[in-house]
């Protein structure tokens, strides 16, 4: 299995030599990297699922963009006949 970039540029950043003084430290620098990668692929995928909602809505009422009639060429103006 292929390693992640990511998690390697997290690995290697807890083996930094100023991050050997304080593990608490390191650790909420790493999980504050993870979290705020994880939040932006959170945000792009919303931005990404608003965007095919409204092109799946503009493209399913582009059908209506003239109001429909029920009404046909014949003789439409005396009904009562």
């Amino acid at each position: 299995m292929a390693e992640d970039p990511f998690e390697q540029s997290l690995r290697d950043m807890l083996k930094t030599p100023e991050a050997q003084g304080s593990d608490d430290v390191s650790l909420d620098k790493v999980l504050k990297k993870a979290n705020r990668q994880q939040g932006a692929g959170a945000v792009f995928g919303l931005f990404g699922r608003a965007l095919e909602s409204v092109l799946i809505g503009l493209s399913n009422g582009s059908e209506h963009l003239k109001p429909v009639s029920n009404l046909t060429n014949k003789n439409t103006t005396n009904k009562a006949d």
